[in-house]
């Protein structure tokens, strides 16, 4: 069932054109990511699609009497209500039902508005609808229903916004970088979330665990043209490759068609006839289909690192904390040449405080950090860049210097560096305040990259980045010799990038666990079936005569028990084997798919003999 068509839109914004003519569909049930660079237009496409811009051309037909949801990157929302108050002044009736019967339950001596109240969620079935959205609201961390919107941060705000576009139970629910401002174990739940709901999705995101594991259809904005991959994130980009490769061979077999063509042209006399007109009109068409070139741009970074002495960055016996939380306590670790270090934790946990602590931007209560002569920061924080009234993006640059130092004793001048970054010529003299919200991440990571640090700190540099640049700072950070700290909630970046990890545990507590996020997932999992296993040992069945008064389980549903132990044991085994399998770069495509189809099968079977077990063992008591 068809639930929205765009019909040939086009958007410009003066001489830029975004897109023109772009026609696509979305039906019901469909998961649909769209993709393209920073700056050609996926939030304008967003935009026109929820209402709030208008196509230049074209148009957008919604089907008849469906509710849609859109999440906006920044949501704008009223500051005085409160959480609550925010949820409940949705359109969705059985929210409506649920406000009344809060207010009832607030007025106990009203037994009339009461019983009326109480019929209306029975009458709804708003019961579990109720429990859900406290649920969602719980997951989200939002339980001060009373707390003021505008006291909200940006991320707070962002998850309630989340949480009303859940919350409505839309036909359609449209989403801009939903995982922005999301810890780790949010995104993990939206993303279970959206794989087990029968939702259909329409979003733009650049986190690629996400496209892989939720999203059945990708869309691909490029040079103006939409390319539709029925897949998922692995089937793109397999399919993408061959697409690539077939216009590559029908581009050389169109230069030699223009070749051929125009030595016949050189031969022509003055007066032509009309066969040759239109042989000479078909001549133009190949010469204009020869001239163009892929715009593929690729960072190439060689950037000439200051040298780095032996003492790198000592902590000793940190501490830090404000009313009612610890973030560090009595902290001890000392950096080595080349470690790459990623850090994880809950919103809230000291992560930020941690790099500003590391960077003298923020004092410690006590203890001290002991920074080597040669060290120097290159930090690139969540605030971004400072955006300068009338200031373009080739000043940006300059003020760092004219020429920047590679490897080699060479040197790269600051307008080919910004080519480099993706800004064409014409791009490096626009104002840097019409740049989009990614193309100024671009620029920012520019200028912190270019001052040549030998130990980098990125704090969520993924947010708001395109995949083609994602990719371009994965190969840039896999070859930087210096040392790196990354915070980042985009799990295959962190897969990628890092060797081990700080885990923020809240209360002062951080683990350094010895390897990547999936790693540190496959540990997490494993411990579960540790502590059941502890539990069986601890609490050793009875064999006395008066076990089958208090065992309620059946001679097989007791073998069930004890084999499903053993099961489960075996299947976490070879999900590890399968996870590991991830880290061959020499996979292809169809093996990356096979795999990925694999471990979701696995993942669910583990789930269901594992609940399965509990359903056992709560027998059992």
């Amino acid at each position: 069932m068809n639930l929205l068509t765009v019909e040939n839109i086009s958007k410009s914004y003066g001489e830029l054109v975004l897109f023109q003519d772009l026609s696509f569909g979305i039906n019901k049930n469909q998961k649909i990511a769209l993709i393209a660079k920073n700056g050609t237009g996926k939030t304008s496409i967003l935009n026109i699609l929820s209402g709030s811009d208008q196509p230049d051309s074209g148009q957008v037909n919604y089907r008849k009497g469906i509710r849609v949801s859109f999440l906006d990157q920044e949501p704008v929302m009223n500051a005085d209500l409160t959480v609550e108050e925010t949820i409940f002044a949705s359109d969705n009736e059985i929210l409506k039902v649920i406000a009344n019967y809060e207010k009832a339950l607030s007025n106990p001596e009203d037994t009339e508005a009461y019983q009326k109240a109480f019929e209306a969620m029975d009458r709804f079935e708003a019961w579990d609808f109720e429990t859900q959205y406290k649920q969602i609201l719980f997951k989200l961390k939002l339980e001060d229903l009373h707390a003021k919107v505008g006291k909200l941060s940006g991320g707070q705000k962002k998850r309630l916004a989340l949480a009303n576009a859940l919350i409505n139970r839309p036909d359609l629910l449209i989403l801009d970088e939903p995982t922005n401002h999301l810890d780790l174990e949010m995104i993990e739940w939206l993303e279970e979330y959206f794989k087990k709901e029968n939702l259909t999705l329409f979003m733009v995101t650049h986190d690629r665990y996400f496209l892989e594991r939720v999203c059945n259809e990708i869309i691909e904005l490029e040079n103006g043209k939409l390319y539709p991959y029925k897949g998922n994130y692995s089937y793109y980009l397999e399919k993408k490759e061959a697409r690539l490769e077939l216009e590559a061979v029908e581009q050389h077999k169109t230069e030699i068609l223009y070749k051929k063509e125009l030595s016949w042209m050189r031969r022509q006399p003055k007066a032509r006839t009309t066969k040759s007109k239109s042989r000479i009109d078909d001549f133009h068409v190949i010469k204009e289909k020869a001239s163009q070139r892929r715009k593929e741009h690729e960072v190439q970074l060689e950037l000439n690192m200051e040298r780095m002495g032996n003492k790198i960055i000592e902590i000793h016996k940190v501490s830090k904390s404000y009313p009612n939380k610890v973030i560090l306590e009595k902290f001890d670790y000392s950096f080595t040449k080349g470690e790459r270090v990623g850090i994880i934790g809950k919103n809230g946990t000291g992560k930020s405080t941690f790099l500003n602590i590391l960077t003298g931007r923020d004092k410690p209560d006590n203890g001290k950090v002991v920074i080597g002569d040669t060290i120097k920061f290159g930090y690139y924080t969540q605030k971004g860049i400072q955006i300068k009234e009338g200031q373009k993006v080739i000043d940006v640059i300059r003020e760092f210097g004219d020429y920047i130092p590679l490897m080699k004793g060479r040197q790269i001048s600051a307008q080919q560096l910004l080519e480099r970054f993706l800004f064409d010529r014409k791009k490096q003299y626009d104002f840097v305040e019409k740049l989009s919200g990614g193309e100024r991440k671009r620029l920012y990571l520019c200028t912190v990259l270019i001052q040549n640090p030998n130990f980098l700190i990125l704090d969520e540099p993924t947010n708001d980045l395109d995949i083609v640049t994602l990719n371009v700072l994965e190969s840039f950070l896999l070859d930087f010799p210096g040392c790196l700290i990354v915070v980042s909630h985009d799990r295959y970046f962190m897969d990628k990038i890092v060797d081990h990890l700080f885990v923020f545990k809240g209360e002062g507590v951080i683990e350094d666990f010895p390897g990547n996020y999936s790693d540190y997932r496959a540990y997490e999992d494993s411990k579960v079936i540790e502590q059941r296993e502890q539990k069986e040992k601890s609490e050793p069945v009875k064999t006395t005569w008066k076990e089958p008064e208090k065992n309620k389980l059946s001679y097989l549903e007791q073998k069930e028990y004890k084999n499903l132990e053993k099961e489960i044991k075996q299947l976490e085994a070879k999900k590890l084997e399968i996870q590991d399998k991830f880290t061959d770069t020499s996979l292809s495509g169809e093996e990356i798919e096979a795999l990925s189809i694999e471990l979701g099968e696995l993942s669910d079977t583990i789930d269901q003999k594992t609940e399965r077990w509990f359903e056992l063992a709560d027998q059992l008591g």
